[in-house]
């Protein structure tokens, strides 16, 4: 028979596991205005401003107290933000439009339109090239856009739905290639596809994370799901940990030595990084279904995450499936911190 002491210790160790062994949980939540769908959180941790995509808008939110700044109209079936501080430019990818919002970060005024390639997606910026890129998921390529003047210079024919991305310390952007199960590789200024490396162990990768120190890809895949570790340089799978299902998005604390993976189910899964080849689940933290992608900020070491409450619908007929829908005022911004 179990006595109290070993049941109150293993009471405990179900608390830790739950909220994760690194301290993480979380810490408030903001109510956001509005209804729609939503995608991509991102952060501009100097002007503690987050970006939150929202159905045909993106609200933006002071970082710190979770109060609305104004919002970016006219932006349909919007992903992604990405912003470019050195022109003081903003950039939100337009999947149903095919375009891209060029705005002022600091007024939230539309500059102007840019045509992209079909069902822009993951947006990101690269400081050394100057330039924006957008993920297209219907033409399987990668436009890059001058952040200064906003002009398309060109085409990345990556042959694959690009997701996630991060800039590498060798100067190459790496993509994860959602609907090809690899991860590509190529040269922002010549726009040169170098590499492609299959990952073999899991499908459908969506979040991307990146140790600049030990070159390692920490690779969030939903089919089956699991955080896959990656060489930069070879390729090679060092290892695989099994994760919540539904991953969109990961990020990295390269101080803490911690990675993270956001998944729909309602898990944040929290990964350390003991060396270049050595990784321990440092446990989860239970969000909210629905919390598929994240931002982290490097100033606070806190992690934003956005969330909606779906409501089902009775298919008609009753053969079909049920129809899923946003609770009308029920999106928020989880605010996950120590």
């Amino acid at each position: 028979m179990i006595s109290i002491k070993s049941a109150l210790m293993l009471l405990s160790f179900a608390i830790v596991s739950l909220q994760g062994g690194t301290g993480y949980k979380i810490e408030t939540r903001y109510p956001v205005p509005g209804n729609g769908g939503f995608d991509y959180v991102t952060i501009d941790s100097a002007a503690r401003r987050l970006y939150l995509s929202h159905g045909t808008q993106v609200d933006v939110v002071d970082a710190d107290n979770g109060k609305l700044v104004g919002t970016i109209p006219d932006t349909p079936g919007v992903h992604g933000i990405a912003i470019a501080p050195d022109f003081k430019h903003g950039f939100t990818s337009n999947g149903r439009e095919n375009k891209v919002s060029m705005f002022d970060p600091a007024t939230l005024q539309l500059i102007k339109k840019i045509d992209v390639g079909k069902g822009p997606d993951g947006i990101y910026y690269d400081p050394a090239t100057k330039r924006v890129f957008t993920n297209n998921h219907g033409s399987h390529d990668i436009t890059a856009i001058d952040a200064k003047t906003g002009e398309v210079v060109g085409t990345v024919k990556a042959l694959g739905d690009g997701e996630q991305a991060i800039i590498a310390a060798d100067g190459l952007i790496y993509v994860n290639s959602e609907n090809t199960s690899d991860v590509v590789v190529f040269d922002p200024k010549s726009l040169e596809v170098k590499k492609r490396f299959p990952i073999g162990v899991a499908k459908t990768p969506t979040g991307l994370a990146y140790d600049a120190k030990t070159k390692r890809l920490f690779i969030g895949c939903r089919d089956e799901p699991k955080m896959v570790v990656m060489d930069a340089t070879s390729g090679n799978v060092i290892t695989s940990f099994p994760i919540g299902r539904g991953v969109d998005y990961a990020g990295f604390d390269p101080q803490a030595k911690l990675i993270f993976f956001s998944c729909g189910d309602g898990t944040l899964n929290i990964f350390r990084e003991k060396s270049a080849d050595q990784y321990e689940d440092a446990g989860a933290v239970k969000t909210q279904p629905s919390a598929k992608t994240m931002a982290f900020d490097p100033k606070t070491k806190k992690i934003f995450l956005s969330a909606a409450e779906y409501v089902e619908t009775p298919p008609t007929p009753p053969a079909t499936r049920p129809q899923r829908s946003i609770k009308p005022g029920s999106f928020v911004v989880l605010v996950v911190g120590k």
